[in-house]
């Protein structure tokens, strides 16, 4: 959430910087303005009026002492009637205040300088490549294929016990899932990340301090009676422990990673390019997280890029790393850089990662601030996650490039997860 300090201060900034989001804020800037002013006033009133009711309640006992009894009892009532006032303009500020809030929250994050102009991932800006697209045999096959042929993924049996994009892993399917969430958790602990093992199911609050409420309510499986919601992404717990906290300088950054199944209930759609793992209603990700000091979080960002660059140089993918273009970016993010690799069976690029500063945009909503050694004075922090790594299209990935005519071999990184080093 954009702080109100910004809006106000250079509300032309704002309104250019959210263009390149392809997002008009003009009217929504022009409302808060008004509004705070409106807000500002009241609370002058009720200030104003306090003060008088203060002075009046003074008076009051000095007339009597005097013997004034009737300039007494009008001062009473006069208490009286400004009390009311001040009742009424209290409600009148609260409904400003909410209309305002309702408004600010509309308004996505600032892209950072660097992000570049664009409406469609077709305008995303290419950073740089690696690894190499291997040569597989005249008869090599798709992911979907291959699972049946080898029988390590059952999308029916899934379709049986909940629904479409809810697959069942078996036998070596299974077990590459858990080598794969092993080994980005021991790489991720190399790199200095704590792994917490959060809830799965988290509140409105938790929702909203992430940004994925009330933006993404329609993406999220909700769980009616108890108001909770399925978590689409760890990001959302884990960001979360540190709502409404005051952190010391001296423990920035925070380094944090979490395992966990993620659910979102994305609008289906038909062609090769979400069949398969391409695209799940519910899929295993580790996700990294860190809560960051304002004059570094970029130099951050570079660095859990490098280890996300890191996971998939080691699994021998080929891979290429996407600056998002405004139009292509999350609500949320003022930078965001997508991983794609390389699927040398269906001859396309599959998004594995995001890897995501939000400066204070997640700060401002979750009230997540730190105090230097020598200051009274708090600031927002930034937040920073990233996908390291989303396993479907990663499964996918290994499946179809490292397809053999005897069967599919395995990452040799996996090897010492997995137990074995084929699936045949």
């Amino acid at each position: 959430m954009l702080t109100l300090k910004l809006i106000q201060s250079n509300p032309d900034f704002v309104i250019e910087r959210l263009k390149v989001k392809n997002f008009d804020a003009t009217q929504i800037i022009n409302q808060v303005n008004e509004l705070n002013t409106q807000r500002k006033l009241t609370q002058t009133r009720v200030d104003n009026l306090k003060a008088e009711m203060n002075n009046l309640s003074k008076e009051i006992g000095k007339l009597f002492k005097e013997g004034k009894t009737s300039e007494a009892n009008a001062a009473k009532e006069k208490t009286a009637e400004l009390k009311e006032e001040i009742k009424n303009l209290d409600q009148t500020f609260a409904e400003i205040d909410d209309k305002l809030n309702n408004l600010v929250v509309m308004l996505p994050n600032i892209p950072h300088q660097l992000v570049p102009e664009g409406r469609t991932a077709e305008d995303n800006l290419e950073i740089r490549r690696g690894g190499s697209i291997p040569a597989l045999p005249e008869n090599k096959m798709p992911h979907w294929d291959l699972i049946k042929k080898y029988d390590i993924i059952d999308f029916e049996l899934g379709i049986k016990l909940t629904g479409a994009g809810f697959p069942v892993y078996k036998g070596k399917g299974a077990k590459l899932q858990r080598a794969l969430i092993n080994f980005f958790l021991d790489e991720g602990e190399k790199a200095g990340y704590r792994e917490v093992q959060p809830p799965i199911m988290v509140n409105e609050d938790s929702g909203f301090g992430t940004g994925q409420l009330p933006d993404k309510e329609g993406q999220m499986y909700h769980a009616t009676a108890d108001n909770l919601y399925l978590v689409p992404t760890a990001e959302v717990p884990v960001t979360n422990i540190y709502r409404d906290e005051i952190l010391e300088e001296a423990e920035l950054p925070i380094k944090n990673m979490a395992y966990t199944p993620c659910f979102r209930r994305e609008a289906g759609s038909w062609g090769a390019h979400v069949r398969g793992l391409n695209r799940l209603h519910q899929f295993d990700k580790v996700e990294i997280v860190q809560i960051a000091h304002p004059d570094n979080s970029y130099e951050i960002l570079d660095q859990m890029v490098a280890h996300v660059e890191n996971l998939i140089s080691k699994l021998g993918l080929p891979y290429r790393i996407i600056r998002l273009c405004g139009g292509d970016m999350s609500f949320t993010s003022a930078m965001t850089y997508d991983f794609e690799v390389f699927s040398a069976a269906q001859e396309r690029w599959l998004e594995v990662s995001s890897v995501s500063n939000f400066e204070t945009f997640q700060a401002n909503r979750l009230k997540c601030r730190y105090k230097g050694k020598d200051s009274k004075k708090t600031e927002l922090v930034h937040t920073l996650n990233g996908s390291a790594l989303a396993l479907p299209r990663i499964v996918a990935a290994i499946l179809e490039n490292y397809q053999t005519k005897d069967g599919i071999s395995i990452p040799e990184v996996l090897v010492p997860f997995c137990g074995f080093n084929k699936i045949d």
